[in-house]
C-alpha cells in the first residue's frame, strides 16, 4: 500500500502574517502522518518562519523550487543546501509554470532532482501537457519522454523514494479538470513509464499525484483510483479549511 500524499502548492500567494495565520490553523488538525503525508508548498520566503511554527506538528513543508548548486554566484536563486539545512522534507520541480515562464528544460530538472536527493529531500517531479498536446492525441508520448529525460542517472532506490505529480497544463487555475478515469490513465502511463526504465518493484512504490483543479468536492474520485495516490494542489490549498478537508477526504 502506498501512503496518500497531499500537497498545497500555495504558488506566489500570501503574506507572512497569512501563512503564519494558515500554519496555526492546521498544525493541531493535521492527520497523523501514519495515515497521510500533509505538505505545504510555500514561497521560499516564508519556509523558515514556518519550519519553525510548524516543528512540532505533521504537517510537513516544500519549497515550490531550488537551484542545482548548492552555493555560487547565482543571484536570485535558492540552494538545496540551505533549504535541507531548515528542515525541509520535500521540493516541487518541473512545475508547467515554471517550464513554459521560466523556459525550465527537462535536463534543469534532472539537475535540479540529483542535488535534492543529494541533499536528502523529496522530489516532487511534475509532469504534464498542453491542450494542443492532449487534442492531438500525443499526452502518452508526451508524458514518457519527460519522465524519461528528467529521471535519467537517478537510482532505483530514489525513483522509489520520489513522488512524481500529474498536472495537465489544461487543468491548472482553468476551472477544468481530467475526470478521474483520464487522472487514473495517465497517472499509469507514468507508473507503466517508470517500470520500463526501472522494473515493477520500483513502479509499484512511487506515489503518483494527480493535480488541476482539485478540490475538498473531487478529491475522492480521484483517490479512488488505482494509479492515484495523491494530489498536488494549487487554489484548494489556500484557505484552512479547504487544505483540511482535502485530508479529510483521504485520511
Amino acid at each position: 500500500m502506498r501512503k496518500p500524499i497531499i500537497a498545497g502548492n500555495w504558488k506566489m500567494n500570501k503574506t507572512l502574517a497569512e501563512a503564519q495565520s494558515f500554519a496555526e490553523a492546521v498544525k493541531n488538525a493535521i492527520p497523523s502522518k501514519d495515515v497521510v503525508d500533509s505538505v505545504i508548498g510555500s514561497p521560499a520566503l516564508f519556509l523558515a518562519p514556518l519550519a519553525w511554527s510548524l516543528k512540532d506538528s505533521e504537517v510537513q513543508l516544500s519549497a515550490q523550487n531550488c537551484y542545482w548548486e548548492n552555493s555560487g554566484a547565482f543571484t536570485g536563486e535558492n540552494s538545496p543546501a540551505a533549504i535541507a539545512d531548515l528542515g525541509i522534507q520535500y521540493v516541487i520541480i518541473g512545475h508547467s509554470e515554471r517550464r513554459e515562464y521560466f523556459h525550465e528544460t527537462d535536463e534543469d530538472i534532472n539537475k535540479k532532482a540529483k542535488a535534492i536527493f543529494a541533499n536528502n529531500m523529496t522530489p516532487i517531479f511534475c509532469c504534464g501537457e498542453s491542450l494542443e498536446t492532449y487534442e492531438a492525441g500525443k499526452t502518452a508520448e508526451w508524458i514518457e519522454g519527460q519522465i524519461t529525460n528528467g529521471l535519467v542517472g537517478l537510482t532505483n532506490e530514489q525513483v522509489s523514494s520520489m513522488v512524481i505529480a500529474y498536472e495537465p497544463i489544461w487543468a491548472i487555475g482553468t476551472g477544468k479538470s481530467a475526470d478521474a478515469n483520464i487522472a487514473d490513465e495517465i497517472c499509469g502511463v507514468v507508473r507503466s513509464t517508470v517500470e520500463k526504465l526501472y522494473g515493477k518493484e520500483v513502479s509499484e512504490a512511487v506515489r503518483i499525484q494527480y493535480g488541476g483543479s482539485v478540490k475538498p468536492e473531487n478529491i475522492a474520485e480521484y483517490m479512488a483510483k488505482e494509479n492515484v495516490d495523491g494530489a498536488l494542489v494549487g487554489g484548494a490549498s489556500l484557505e484552512a479549511d479547504s487544505f483540511l478537508a482535502l485530508l479529510d477526504a483521504v485520511k
